[in-house]
């Protein structure tokens, strides 16, 4: 081995979904958005002034954090934006959790979680969910150096009521407890209210999902001012001007459009609602999603042979290849017309 390369860390890396190129293909395995972004972004887009691709961005994104405040009714200062929630949560993950007791997060969850752990030397725990995909909120009750979950969780779509969500959140106000709510708006209630009530409490949120704007990477958490806080010195030591100004802007927009959201997200639900069914129908079981997938696996069919033959026919869900999982399926809820494409495919093949 060449000496340098023994001083390269070693990480075993996320692996994110495929992004397959052309046009002429259904993609149902990112989680993407499949409508466009709120019109107020198209048209800020038209009308923006690129002398500011020559000038570095705000680093405190006012534009953006003022039009979350507003729209979330909350203070500036309880307010972290970053590159989408991903780099929120890193951020988190270096900033809050640097104790010697292990950080605790579902066995099956967000598999970037895991890497994030290995990546800065944080020592984790896993509990494992019940045979239902259930986050069992007893098994948080112990002392730790943190707790990440996801709600919605991912990759099941199964969403905590906001009354388990306190209750770990009572159980550990010795340590920050981040909820991770990419999906929160497909339904269920957010834990945002009780950041006013727990202050080691962390929500983070994303552009990338409802908000049609996964390319422009959009993230943001919302906190006590002390939280926020310490999570803006440690960006401020790592990159001062982490996102730049048209997506502050174009952010900005898509939060001003509140019809627009409105009606996309619950064209989706819609949508997921009556995949439930067909699903159903064609032999496929799942949990009870709140999310904009569903989490399935098919009673006669092996998942890996169902998503390879969907695959060759340009219909791209997520397999994970992974145990527990690995005769399940996440179909990323689509346009109705993606999804009568997708029945029809399963129809012939099943």
């Amino acid at each position: 081995m060449k000496p340098w390369k023994a001083n390269i860390r070693k990480v075993i890396p996320y692996v994110p979904g495929d992004q397959p190129k052309g046009s002429h293909l259904i993609k149902l395995n990112t989680n993407e958005n499949p409508y466009p972004p709120s019109p107020f972004v198209s048209g800020a887009l038209k009308e923006m002034d690129y002398d500011l691709f020559r000038k570095y961005p705000d680093p405190v994104a006012s534009v953006l954090v003022d039009a979350l405040a507003e729209y979330y009714n909350v203070d500036r200062d309880e307010i972290f934006v970053g590159v989408g929630s991903d780099d929120v949560i890193a951020m988190a993950f270096m900033t809050f959790f640097n104790s010697s007791k292990p950080v605790l997060f579902p066995d099956i969850s967000y598999s970037f979680y895991p890497v994030w752990a290995e990546l800065f030397g944080v020592p984790c725990e896993k509990p494992a969910l019940n045979k239902e995909f259930q986050i069992v909120k007893e098994d948080y009750y112990r002392e730790n150096g943190g707790i990440i979950f996801p709600n919605p969780n991912a990759p099941t779509g199964l969403y905590m009521p906001l009354s388990e969500v306190e209750d770990i959140i009572s159980h550990n106000q010795e340590s920050v407890v981040i909820v991770d709510e990419a999906y929160i708006d497909f339904g269920g209630k957010s834990a945002l209210p009780l950041t006013r009530k727990y202050e080691n409490l962390l929500v983070v949120q994303t552009f990338s999902k409802s908000r049609s704007m996964a390319g422009m990477r959009i993230g943001f958490a919302i906190g006590n001012p002390d939280l926020i806080r310490a999570l803006n010195d440690v960006k401020y030591s790592y990159n001062s001007y982490t996102m730049n100004m048209p997506s502050q802007i174009l952010g900005a927009k898509a939060v001003e459009d509140q019809a627009y959201f409105k009606e996309t997200t619950e064209k989706i639900i819609r949508t997921r609602e009556q995949a439930k069914v067909r699903l159903r129908e064609l032999g496929f079981t799942f949990p009870d999603s709140m999310a904009n997938f569903i989490f399935a696996s098919h009673k006669t069919a092996m998942a890996k042979d169902i998503y390879e033959a969907l695959r060759a026919n340009h219909i791209f869900v997520r397999y994970f290849n992974q145990p527990g999982i690995d005769d399940y399926l996440r179909i990323t809820i689509g346009t109705d017309e993606e999804m009568e494409a997708l029945y029809r495919f399963l129809e012939e093949y099943l």
